[in-house]
């Protein structure tokens, strides 16, 4: 398939064009066997030379282009409804009857605080021309109408307030909030890159709308992404003062599959400045090695990792509950493990040259022995809980018991 993407430099079109370059290159393959040959990216700095190529080559036409912040509220019907008008005469003109994608916008509606709207009224011009063209030539014209949008690449200080606000944090600068009550319908950019793809190959997910709430229908004359959460500006400032305390805390904020959690810590970090892609980590250290703390979470325990110089043993404790994995990626060393009140020791030779995870059993007094004389050894360290000073279910006892006495 030749593909054409209008507004192939702004927010949506950059993720879009990305991702079919990533089929057409065979970096994709969950997609399967759709294929993809070319992808046309049309925008401002194009030629008409060029727009009316890719339009008498394409297979498939996402309308990406259009105008948001124009300096006068006229610019939105030409910039909107103008090249709108343009891209379907030069399909006309060519004979090409591809399907054709329109991303228009939500407020479209004209519905509650969108009456009105000059912007609305421009995308809603652009709808009508479109369906309209569809059934003149018996066209496949797919329109959708996105809620508020934020992913990575969006523009900050323009019309994405979450763009805005994960920019603001990486860089230590305020947020503005009137109302932490104020609900937001908000769209991934990967779950609306994913529907459009979907869309391209026959399978987008149709409705129609009752004021600004799509409602899904089979043979509805609207398209939407049925993935999109509803949350509020204080909830999104809430996680974004989680994320930003990372580097200090290590706490990781829950991120379960598919929320809006985790794709908002996606979002910020996009916006982090290099100076705050790194961070230090406090490295306690001894005579033996030392122990690091990476990451902790609410739920999950905490990550650390410990280093060993040549001939050490570290360990020699036991927890009644708490219980770990160790994991031995570089060197040589003995794990030992004797439950309490018993004489029995079980013991595992790892090595970092072929990796293995050991349970610390709850109940055993354990240790790790560095068997090299000459190399550290580094063993990487979950625990099922955080530490707690003032519970910490940890009592010292050698494994190895001292039976002349």
């Amino acid at each position: 398939m030749k593909i054409l993407v209008t507004g192939a430099k702004g927010f949506v079109g950059r993720n879009l064009c990305e991702e079919l370059k990533n089929i057409r290159d065979g970096k994709a393959r969950h997609y399967g066997e759709l294929a993809v040959d070319m992808v046309y990216e049309y925008d401002i700095d194009s030629t008409q030379e060029e727009l009316e190529y890719y339009c008498e080559q394409a297979d498939f036409v996402f309308n990406l282009a259009g105008v948001n912040r124009p300096k006068d509220e006229r610019e939105f019907m030409e910039g909107n409804f103008g090249f709108a008008s343009t891209l379907l005469d030069l399909l006309q003109r060519y004979g090409n009857r591809c399907p054709v994608m329109l991303s228009s916008s939500i407020q479209a509606s004209l519905a509650g605080r969108y009456a009105n709207s000059e912007y609305g009224k421009s995308k809603q011009a652009g709808e009508e021309l479109f369906f309209s063209y569809g059934r003149e030539h018996g066209v496949e014209v797919l329109v959708y109408r996105f809620p508020n949008l934020f992913g990575k690449w969006c523009r900050p200080n323009y019309n994405s307030v979450v763009a805005t606000f994960c920019y603001n944090t990486a860089h230590d600068l305020p947020i503005q909030v009137n109302d932490r009550s104020t609900e937001l319908e908000m769209l991934y950019i990967d779950d609306l890159v994913a529907e459009m793809i979907e869309a391209m190959v026959g399978r987008a997910h149709h409705c129609d709308y009752s004021g600004v709430e799509p409602q899904p229908a089979r043979d509805g004359a609207y398209c939407y992404c049925p993935i999109t959460h509803r949350v509020t500006l204080g909830e999104i400032v809430d996680l974004l003062d989680e994320f930003v305390k990372l580097p200090k805390t290590l706490m990781v904020p829950e991120l379960t599959e598919g929320s809006f959690a985790k794709k908002l810590f996606s979002t910020y970090l996009s916006y982090l400045p290099k100076e705050k892609t790194i961070y230090d980590l406090k490295m306690n250290e001894d005579h033996r090695g030392s122990f690091t703390e990476l990451l902790h979470t609410m739920s999950c325990g905490q990550v650390s990792v410990n280093i060993s110089k040549p001939g050490i043993t570290k360990g020699e404790h036991w927890h009644h509950s708490k219980w770990e994995l160790f994991i031995v990626v570089k060197g040589h060393a003995l794990i030992q493990e004797r439950k309490i009140g018993s004489d029995e020791v079980i013991e595992f030779e790892v090595s970092g040259d072929h990796i293995q995870s050991v349970y610390m059993l709850p109940g055993y007094t354990h240790n790790i022995i560095n068997l090299s004389a000459t190399e550290e050894l580094v063993t990487v360290m979950w625990a099922n809980e955080l530490f707690n000073p003032n519970l910490p279910d940890t009592f010292a006892e050698r494994v190895e018991q001292d039976n002349s006495k």
